[in-house]
């Protein structure tokens, strides 16, 4: 089974994954990185503030803009070919960049929260 990491407590991904639910994609398990068994995912939690993460059947970790890419590609229909775009160059590099930025500045997007600005050991809740 797929497995879609994203960061719970950041709004703007939290509202992201409420829009994959709404176009009906097929992320396989979705699930937070703050409950996620990261080990068994073979991620780190370092990763995981970082970046989406998607883990497909066999282990092979995706991050980030390829992360959105393989999720696209794991859809049905006509999601396949912006999946397919997005890990071919130079789209790719782009992809990369823009995913860059989003993240970034996430805390300043629709769907975003003060919190997703912060450091995750400095948001509400960190250990």
């Amino acid at each position: 089974m797929t497995t879609l990491v994203y960061d719970g407590d950041c709004g703007f991904c939290t509202s992201a994954v409420r829009w994959v639910a709404r176009l009906r994609l097929d992320p396989g398990t979705v699930t937070p990185w703050q409950t996620a068994d990261l080990p068994s995912l073979g991620l780190t939690r370092q990763q995981c503030e970082e970046k989406l993460q998607w883990v497909a059947d066999g282990g092979r970790v995706s991050s980030g803009h390829e992360a959105v890419a393989r999720l696209l590609l794991h859809s049905p229909g006509l999601w396949r070919l912006p999946g397919a775009l997005l890990l071919t160059p130079p789209l790719s590099w782009l992809a990369a960049r823009v995913y860059t930025a989003v993240a970034a500045h996430r805390g300043k997007l629709p769907g975003g929260t003060p919190a997703c600005a912060l450091p995750p050991a400095q948001r509400p809740g960190a250990a």
